[in-house]
């Protein structure tokens, strides 16, 4: 398909030489109480079905689904219930959650495993279902709902989004090296409950050896094609991905099916690999832990529930008194006031800085160059909205599609005035839904 792309884009500097070439490390023991919250998904939190003092084993069930729009949760670890109560999440909101004290002994449920051969449509998404499988690129929508179209005979493409095109996050790339086959047949696991869909594995061309590799190992599957995408970001970004893949286009009002396609990360085709082929449930997923403020960055593959200092800690510690932590990217990821969070299912990294660059910027006026318009993936009118924003004028906001942002933060990243664009229109954006809630 050659190198694929889409208009609009930053080119931010990647940070990705410190953890590239470091293989996936289990962080192990994990050491302690694990924190399971109960929102580790979009959609309704999942319902404790253990009580405190219960005893439980790794990959056992602790909380079902609480509709269809939600996820099971599992133990990762053996060991005593010890509190179902309210903990802070990295993102800074608090979250009802399920407290598990480990006992170091990680005694395991027995899997019950299947053959490729045996699987069926229904097999298939009742296995995904059971093992909480979600979106494990931050998003966390529930696989087995996403794999559940209204119109399954009109999905033509299944997208695996292995672009990686945050900056200095490098799990999926070390998950392509590393286990690559269990990528593909997760995805040829996903390309069964559709019959007439093409699989696209699409990796930006700053990973040649992740394609190369991929390459290889679809060679003799006529279902399947790598797409090798300009590196840019946000290429990664599911409208960006698909446009850049078949052209086709969605905006705010619409679903990636609506354009037969399904988007789904890398980790989480894995995922569907283990839940499906191996009947193992989402108890685990790699972290990078990365920065100039670590000694040794690297990636890890962590029990979920672990405390983020054991991360720290697993690389090596921090470098000095380092001034800035973020938990996901640094483009879209949170800024952490505190490491005493638990590591769920969306938890892609951990980013250490020994100083926060961004709080020591001071914004002055506009002077009206477009940089910000010429990154915007959507093409919209970034300074405009956000001049929007500022008055409260919600109505000029709504009709220069101010709903369309995607919140990449390219706007912000690349004005010279250091306007925070992008925190302006988000919060727009948020005033707006909340209202049309009230009405």
């Amino acid at each position: 398909m050659g190198k694929c792309t889409f208009k609009g884009g930053i080119h931010p500097y990647d940070g990705k030489e410190l953890s590239k070439d470091k293989p996936i490390k289990e962080l192990f023991p994990a050491v302690g109480e694990m924190v399971f919250p109960l929102s580790q998904h979009i959609g309704a939190p999942a319902v404790p079905v253990v009580e405190k003092g219960d005893y439980v084993l790794a990959g056992q069930l602790i909380a079902q689904a609480g509709g269809f729009v939600s996820a099971n949760i599992h133990s990762s670890v053996s060991g005593v219930v010890k509190a179902i109560e309210p903990r802070t999440l990295a993102t800074g909101g608090k979250c009802n959650s399920i407290i598990i004290e480990n006992d170091g002994e990680y005694k395991e449920i027995e899997y019950k495993g299947l053959e490729f051969s045996d699987l069926t449509k229904e097999v298939i998404l009742e296995r995904i279902k059971d093992a909480g499988v979600v979106g494990m690129g931050g998003a966390g929508f529930p696989t087995n709902v996403k794999l559940s179209p209204k119109n399954p005979e009109n999905i033509d493409y299944i997208i695996i989004n292995g672009a990686e095109c945050e900056p200095y996050l490098t799990s999926d790339y070390r998950r392509l090296i590393e286990e690559g086959d269990k990528v593909v047949l997760g995805l040829k696991i996903a390309l069964k409950l559709f019959d007439h869909a093409k699989g696209i594995i699409a990796i930006e061309d700053n990973k040649p050896d992740a394609i190369r590799k991929i390459k290889e190992l679809v060679a003799n599957e006529p279902n399947i094609e790598v797409c090798e995408l300009k590196t840019k970001y946000p290429q990664g970004g599911e409208r960006s991905l698909i446009y850049a893949t078949t052209k086709r286009t969605i905006n705010s009002s619409m679903l990636p099916a609506d354009a037969g396609c399904i988007v789904h990360n890398v980790d989480t085709a894995f995922s569907i690999y283990l839940a499906v082929i191996e009947g193992k449930p989402l108890t685990k997923r790699i972290c990078t832990v990365t920065g100039d403020g670590v000694k040794n960055p690297g990636n890890f593959y962590v029990w979920l529930g672990t405390n983020y200092r054991q991360l720290l800690e697993a690389a090596g510690g921090p470098v000095g008194e380092p001034e800035k932590y973020i938990s996901g990217g640094p483009m879209m990821g949170f800024a952490m006031y505190s490491l005493d969070v638990p590591v769920v299912k969306g938890s892609s990294s951990l980013l250490v800085f020994k100083e926060d660059e961004v709080s020591k910027v001071s914004a002055s006026a506009c002077i009206r160059c477009g940089r910000c318009a010429e990154g915007c993936p959507e093409h919209l009118l970034p300074t405009k909205l956000a001049e929007f924003a500022s008055r409260g004028d919600e109505a000029g906001f709504v009709k220069f599609d101010g709903m369309e942002c995607v919140m990449c933060g390219s706007c912000s990243y690349v004005c010279p005035a250091k306007r925070p664009l992008t925190q302006q229109i988000k919060s727009m954006r948020s005033t707006v839904l909340a209202n049309r809630r009230k009405k």
